[in-house]
């Protein structure tokens, strides 16, 4: 029943926003066509519900040539990042194209955020089932929590290790506490709570 309940918010919530918020998707995919060459979204693979693989959708901010240029962690003013992508991650508006998942039932509106294979590679096995046992989501605990990652990794002179080392298990331990604590209207309240940390960005 509690499945079914937060199924009918997602869908509900991503079909509104979609629409509701259809002139600034258009408008934002108009600004990153006319500032870089390259495709409207950016597309990855990231590991969803029960460790299945799917293609995640965001809002391209960075150089198509990205990949070939530097590493998968992006940290600070990292120069493949466009100028319409600094304005966009720093309002995080790269996320939007995410509901197009939520709808899609890849993702949910509130859950662990998606790691990268790579990554979950590195997850301890008990916690890993745990996290994966349930959808990823747009916002969680943690996306609230370490929302200037980027600044954060900046500072560090190991960025990949301080994430693997620090932001990571942080971040699992957020996630696993969100699995065993998780119910509607905590959802609701994250849901509140990211909106609120976006509006004083």
């Amino acid at each position: 029943m509690r499945a079914m309940a937060k199924r009918l918010l997602d869908l509900l919530g991503a079909g509104l926003g979609l629409l509701l918020l259809s002139p600034l998707l258009l408008g934002i995919a108009l600004w990153i066509k006319l500032d870089s060459r390259g495709p409207v979204f950016f597309r990855q693979e990231r590991v969803g519900r029960f460790g299945a693989l799917f293609r995640i959708h965001k809002f391209r901010t960075m150089r198509v040539d990205a990949p070939s240029l530097g590493p998968q962690l992006t940290v600070g003013a990292d120069p493949r990042i466009t100028r319409a992508g600094h304005f966009l991650r720093r309002h995080k508006l790269d996320e939007l194209p995410q509901l197009i998942d939520v709808a899609a039932g890849t993702m949910s509106l509130v859950g662990p955020r998606p790691e990268v294979p790579r990554y979950v590679a590195m997850y301890p096995a008990a916690l890993r089932d745990k996290v994966l046992s349930v959808r990823p989501g747009i916002t969680d605990p943690a996306s609230i929590e370490y929302r200037d990652e980027s600044a954060l990794l900046a500072a560090a002179s190991d960025p990949e290790r301080v994430y693997v080392e620090q932001v990571m298990p942080a971040k699992l331990r957020f996630a696993a506490a969100y699995v065993e604590q998780r119910s509607m209207a905590g959802d609701l309240r994250l849901i509140g709570a990211t909106l609120r940390a976006l509006c004083v960005r």
